[in-house]
């Protein structure tokens, strides 16, 4: 049962990873035109999109965590 939540976490974890980079990527890639546009951007729209992501792998992860902590007390 721990090995499962183990592995449950390290993907999770990676996940995240990913959904930074994304994020960080799409940050990145901002053109001049994005900036001065005005209104909402493409890159506006992915980034929001990878810190969403991001954050739910994130919370996925602290919940995999807990259940990994009331496992083992047990």
């Amino acid at each position: 049962m721990n090995t499962f939540f183990g592995l449950l976490l390290l993907a999770a974890m990676i996940a995240t990873v990913v959904a930074l980079v994304r994020g960080i990527i799409a940050f990145l890639r901002t053109t001049k035109e994005d900036l001065q546009g005005g209104g909402i951007s493409q890159s506006g729209l992915r980034q929001n999109k990878m810190m969403r992501m991001r954050i739910a792998f994130q919370a996925i992860a602290i919940i995999i965590v807990i259940l990994l902590l009331i496992v083992t007390r047990k």
